[in-house]
């Protein structure tokens, strides 16, 4: 998530930042050169204090381990802390980690809240459980609307998803839905243009919560966990002509906090082998690991 500047525009905007903003962007520059104990010893204070970036970083950094213990327990209480005070990044990443660990109720809250301000991930996220009636009051035509949303905006499982709702929907109520899509506050039929802060880790990529920095070698492994047993739902991650193509992005994405416990499956298709992982006990649960990796992929029925 780390966002890319023209040298001049990144010079002019960190001269004009507060003291606080400046703070918070040196500890972005130690994380970058992988100083991340500095790092955290620049955001604390900050995070301590009250400054939301800080905060938002901090719980990163929780959510990582790096710099500091693997903690989701820290790291959701930093997200919580940066989301009250309306950290639209924050907001996103506690409503998707809250929703995912099983505390739908809570975690719609916030998805609703950023979904609300046009946040593409809180918006497909917010639009399925809507459709689904996973952890809210189903509404089909809504969440359909919802889901438009942020397919306008270029999120490929967005777009996935739509293509999905298209083949369930007739002709009539799908128009009655984008008509819809058109009074929800605060989204927007288009990407937004607004140049990236230069005051925190990342800003949020369309289709991944994951961190700070975009190199992929630097993702922290997650602690093993349990084998899950049960759900009907599994998330493919693609098609392949050989196994070891499949099982080689298995590996690659095998430490993504989104996987903790589950295992692949390689499904042989005539010439092809289908990757797919699970289980997810909904189809709403298998969506939010989608949107948490970073890479093209779909919920399907295990069944």
């Amino acid at each position: 998530m780390s966002p890319r500047y023209l040298v001049a525009a990144a010079l002019i905007a960190f001269a004009a930042a507060p003291l606080s903003a400046q703070s918070v962007k040196a500890g972005i520059d130690a994380w970058q050169r992988a100083d991340y104990a500095g790092a955290i010893a620049i955001w604390r204070p900050l995070a301590e204090k009250g400054d939301a970036d800080a905060q938002f970083n901090l719980g990163q950094a929780y959510r990582l381990g790096k710099g500091v213990p693997l903690n989701l327990g820290a790291a959701q209480s930093w997200f919580e802390r940066a989301a009250n005070s309306g950290h639209l990044d924050a907001q996103t990443t506690l409503g998707l980690l809250l929703f995912q660990n099983g505390n739908q109720p809570e975690g719609i809250k916030w998805l609703r809240k950023a979904a609300e301000q046009g946040e593409p991930r809180a918006l497909l996220v917010y639009g399925t459980a809507l459709y689904n009636g996973d952890g809210v009051t189903q509404d089909r035509m809504l969440g359909y609307a919802y889901v438009s949303r942020a397919a306008a905006q270029g999120l490929v499982p967005a777009r996935q998803t739509l293509s999905e709702l298209e083949q369930l929907m007739s002709a009539s109520d799908r128009k009655q839905a984008l008509a819809l899509a058109h009074s929800i506050p605060g989204a927007s039929s288009a990407p937004s243009k607004k140049p990236p802060k230069p005051t925190r880790v990342a800003q949020a990529k369309p289709a991944t919560p994951k961190p700070t920095v975009p190199k992929p070698a630097q993702v922290a492994v997650a602690k093993p966990a349990p084998a899950l047993t049960g759900g009907a739902w599994r998330i493919q991650l693609g098609a392949f002509s050989q196994r070891a193509s499949a099982q080689a992005l298995y590996q690659r994405l095998a430490s993504k906090p989104a996987l903790a416990g589950r295992g692949p499956m390689y499904i042989p298709v005539g010439s092809m082998i289908r990757l797919q992982v699970g289980p997810f006990a909904s189809r709403a649960a298998a969506q939010i690991a989608c949107a948490s990796l970073g890479t093209a992929c779909f919920p399907v029925s295990a069944k």
